[in-house]
């Protein structure tokens, strides 16, 4: 009975000696000195930046350019190369809380800047999201916290298409005002630098409304002249919206070799690897290697007909079969040998440039649009020999000096058609030439746009199963948007295609 007593009483003894003494270690004991004890503008900053330059890793990373057939997989059938793009939602993931950067911004300069970032960031996701599905929520999303909006109403294509341009426009306005920032990894607070991505981006909203060009309330070419007039705009690689890699955890290039298993299943695809044959084009032999059979056979790495395009639309077990025969171009090796692979673009000069071509061969703005597109080519060139080591495992011993690069653009220009149709048509082969493991779903859009590059249709291996010699023109509202906002996504079904959430009719934005 005392051993139990003086147990107990030790007990509390020791219960009041860290009451009255050891709080304040215990909370240092127990705090990660590495962890910040504050939130700020910057770190917000920084994550929704990252959020919107950083593409996903390893098989991820290669989903687009399976749906855009710049390359095969032969891991298993992949929807997006046999045209099944699935369910899909509008995702504005970290931007519940842009807000607060501003609010959280010590000068008015800072705040004008924060915000000019919260603007481009909703212009961008609501963007993404339209283009993909349709009609979404707009004027009621993101209200939840703010205005107990949980259920928001879809809003028409062309309303959120007004919304976001009218977001650039204020966010342009706001870094004009704004101040130097910091939590920025892609222009390092440059305000000038986000009012060049800013125009730029807008440009290539209103390109993508080209459909729309005559629509009295869009104003498309009055809207993109305005802008150009402006000369806000990319000017050269240096401007691109791109993270650099590094070899740090978290910064290394997204299809690097270590601990990614996925890195024996691309091989390059036909509709890049022959246009560029048939141009004679170097940028070939720096974004594929040589089919292992033909050099066996004798075939230098130099020579063009070394490199084999594998058609996407073959049926997996044909592609399986050429696996074996080991007749097929895997990807360049810099793409999984080097730590850094190359910068990972989201927009890009190039792709401005080719905007620009568009957008004067269709007679908005003056010019010539071969002088456009001979700076769209020559930008994408540059890049890629800018960003890949001259040594022949990477360049197989073609590479792309100034001399070379100067020649081709002209032979470029020389062979630019003059029909409008077929000028366009050439333009947006090159722009997708240029997006190369770039650009995410951008060349899909341009595609079911204009029709251009003609990719390879195969019913006999398409996923698409309501309308098997056709590649889908939107993805499908998630079976999460049915469970939990029914009534409204129902409605928005219902006035844009017939009530039937139908991959293959065209939102408003086709029309």
């Amino acid at each position: 009975m005392k051993n139990r007593f003086n147990n107990y009483t030790w007990g509390i003894a020791v219960a009041l000696l860290f009451a009255t003494m050891g709080c304040s270690k215990f909370e240092e004991i127990n705090t990660d000195p590495e962890m910040p004890k504050v939130v700020n503008s910057s770190m917000i900053s920084e994550r929704i930046i990252l959020g919107l330059a950083n593409p996903p890793s390893q098989k991820s990373f290669m989903q687009p350019y399976m749906l855009t057939k710049q390359v095969a997989w032969t891991e298993l059938p992949e929807g997006y190369q046999y045209n099944n793009l699935g369910e899909e939602e509008s995702s504005l993931t970290g931007l519940n809380d842009a807000q607060y950067m501003v609010d959280f911004a010590t000068t008015d300069g800072l705040a004008k800047s924060y915000a000019g970032i919260m603007h481009l960031a909703r212009a961008i996701r609501f963007f993404e999201g339209t283009m993909k599905l349709g009609d979404i929520p707009y004027r009621e999303a993101l209200q939840g916290e703010s205005e107990k909006v949980y259920f928001p109403k879809y809003d028409l294509q062309k309303d959120v298409f007004l919304g976001i341009l009218a977001e650039l426009e204020k966010a342009d306005q706001l870094f004009q005002a704004g101040d130097k920032f910091t939590g920025d990894p892609v222009y390092a607070g440059n305000t000038l630098q986000w009012r060049k991505f800013t125009n730029t981006f807008a440009l290539n909203v209103l390109i993508q409304l080209s459909r729309k060009a005559a629509d009295p309330d869009l104003k498309v070419k009055e809207r993109f002249k305005k802008i150009v007039d402006s000369g806000v705009l990319f000017a050269s690689n240096a401007d691109n919206f791109q993270l650099i890699r590094a070899d740090k955890s978290g910064q290394t290039y997204p299809f690097y070799k270590v601990s990614n298993s996925f890195v024996i299943y691309p091989m390059v695809s036909s509709e890049i690897i022959n246009p560029l044959k048939q141009k004679k084009d170097r940028r070939l032999f720096y974004y594929a290697a040589p089919s292992a059979l033909k050099v066996a056979n004798g075939k230098q790495q130099n020579d063009f007909d070394a490199y084999v395009g594998v058609d996407p639309s073959l049926p997996f077990g044909d592609i399986a079969d050429i696996v074996v025969t080991k007749d097929f171009s895997k990807l360049n090796d810099r793409y999984s040998e080097l730590v850094t692979g190359e910068p990972t673009q989201q927009y890009s000069y190039a792709q401005f440039c080719f905007i620009m071509a568009e957008a004067t061969a269709r007679g908005w703005i003056g010019g010539a649009a071969v002088d456009w597109y001979k700076r769209g080519i020559e930008a994408s060139m540059k890049f890629a020999a800018d960003n890949t080591p001259n040594q022949d495992q990477y360049t197989h011993k073609m590479f792309m000096d100034a001399t070379y690069i100067s020649a081709a653009i002209a032979t470029y220009g020389q062979e630019f058609p003059q029909e409008i149709e077929k000028q366009i048509a050439e333009i947006i082969l090159q722009k997708y030439l240029a997006s190369y493991l770039q650009l995410s779903y951008t060349p899909y859009y341009d595609y079911r746009r204009t029709g251009y590059p003609v990719w390879k249709v195969n019913p006999s291996s398409s996923m698409n199963s309501e309308a098997t010699d056709k590649i889908p023109v939107r993805w499908k509202y998630k079976d999460r948007e049915y469970n939990y906002n029914s009534e409204n996504v129902k409605e928005a079904v219902k006035r844009q295609f017939n009530g039937v959430d139908d991959p293959n009719q065209s939102m408003w934005l086709l029309k």
